[in-house]
């Protein structure tokens, strides 16, 4: 019997309505599901769905919550009824055509297979790699195989074009996507090419602790690659950095803003090997310094908080030409995370920022610690018990004026002696 021998009226009456949907779905399930048995049980059966049943194959209903059944007794039925040649049909005509899952899932997988294997650019082989990197495009791509190939083969093209220096991300999207926005933050390709770039993770830790907020990090993530992003913004303040650069020179003792641009598409020549670098958190030190010392004042670079991108950019930079960087902060546990971060990627060591230090500054200054989680410093691990004992905080202003003394000592020649 084909298709147009359904007797399709019968076939409503037996099986049709919204009454019979889940019992119609559950037979459904069996052939999608590629399950070869003849017989099998349905449980959990409403007396209508049994009623249903019953009534095809010329059963007497009982009052039973399961039924155990034969597929080729239901066809035969169906087909002695004149209604259907099987189950199949049946079930096709009321609510269209099954699907076979096992192979739609061997077709998909195929699919994925293929938008995977052209793949050659190697940090994009390492991220598919992996089954988060893999579950990562596959949501970018809105779990389409020939999406997550255009994607992959888009995120290519962005990363031969890497490192830049200094090129901007609206730029770079637009030379090699055609799409200025391309790249933005929330952006499939410029979300692939970051964690391919295998972005530091810290910065998630620091996003989650709430001192810095994502579209700086981002920021951040992309300067590390050469690229800018509102490069003009939250420049890098320094005060008396030495310098071989004609075109950055600038009145000796004045504070200089240097921008993310700047830094990354004209690199300075810092002449700082071998020498002591202080580096501080709070612009206000650096107002301080200026004031009191002008041109004799020691060099000094401000984080301005947790180090943004122009900062990073310039501590690395200094790092990379052999300067001695020497770091102080807040005493508070927010100073403490800058502090791990500052010294663990750019090699600085602490300036006045241990538990002797701490302690000597709480008798004079100091005001109430505020709640929240303990951070160990990395470079002291007695000084995370000991604000936690005082409940004091200590910012850097409190302490100025030791900092002044240290920032002070130069020699004829303007070199700082090492501090031990």
């Amino acid at each position: 019997m084909n298709e147009q021998s359904v007797d399709g009226d019968r076939l409503q009456h037996l099986l049709g309505g919204e009454e019979l949907r889940d019992l119609r779905q559950r037979l459904r399930s069996r052939y999608e599901r590629g399950s070869l048995r003849d017989q099998f049980t349905l449980t959990d059966l409403a007396p209508h769905e049994r009623r249903a049943l019953a009534g095809l194959l010329g059963r007497r209903a009982v009052a039973a919550g399961s039924m155990r059944l034969r597929r080729s007794e239901l066809d035969a039925a169906l087909s002695h009824a004149g209604i259907s040649a099987s189950l199949r049909q049946a079930l096709e005509f009321i609510d269209g055509p099954l699907s076979d899952r096992r192979a739609d899932r061997a077709s998909r997988q195929q699919s994925w297979d293929t938008a995977f294997s052209c793949i050659e650019e190697p940090r994009l082989v390492a991220l598919v790699a992996d089954v988060a990197g893999t579950a990562l495009v596959k949501r970018l791509a809105a779990s389409d195989p020939q999406r997550a190939k255009i994607l992959i083969e888009q995120a290519a093209r962005v990363l031969s074009r890497l490192p830049g220096r200094g090129t901007s991300r609206a730029q770079l999207a637009a030379d090699v996507l055609g799409d200025s926005h391309g790249l933005d933050n929330g952006r499939a390709v410029g979300t692939i090419v970051l964690r391919a770039c295998a972005a530091d993770p810290f910065l998630e830790t620091v996003e989650a602790a709430g001192l810095q907020d994502a579209e700086e990090s981002l920021r951040e993530r992309w300067a590390r690659l050469g690229v800018t992003v509102n490069a003009l913004t939250l420049p890098a303040l320094c005060l008396n950095l030495p310098i071989m650069n004609p075109d950055l020179v600038h009145q000796a003792g004045e504070p200089l803003h240097l921008s993310l641009r700047r830094l990354l598409r004209r690199p300075p020549a810092w002449v700082v090997a071998d020498r002591d670098v202080f580096v501080c958190e709070n612009p206000d030190i650096v107002a301080i310094a200026a004031d009191r010392l002008g041109s004799t004042c020691a060099p000094l670079v401000c984080t301005d908080g947790m180090p943004s991108a122009a900062q990073q950019t310039l501590l690395a930079q200094l790092a990379a030409a052999g300067a001695r960087l020497r770091y102080h902060g807040d005493f508070d546990w927010g100073g403490l995370t800058i502090g791990n971060f500052v010294m663990r990627e750019f090699g600085a060591k602490p300036w006045r920022f241990g538990t002797t230090d701490y302690l000597a500054a709480t008798a004079e200054h100091g005001i109430a610690l505020r709640s929240g989680r303990p951070v160990v410093a990395q470079w002291d691990n007695a000084l995370a018990g000991a604000m936690a004992d005082r409940g004091v905080v200590v910012h850097e202003e409190g302490v100025a004026e030791m900092l002044m003394m240290d920032l002070t000592t130069i020699d004829t020649f303007g070199w700082r002696a090492p501090i031990s």
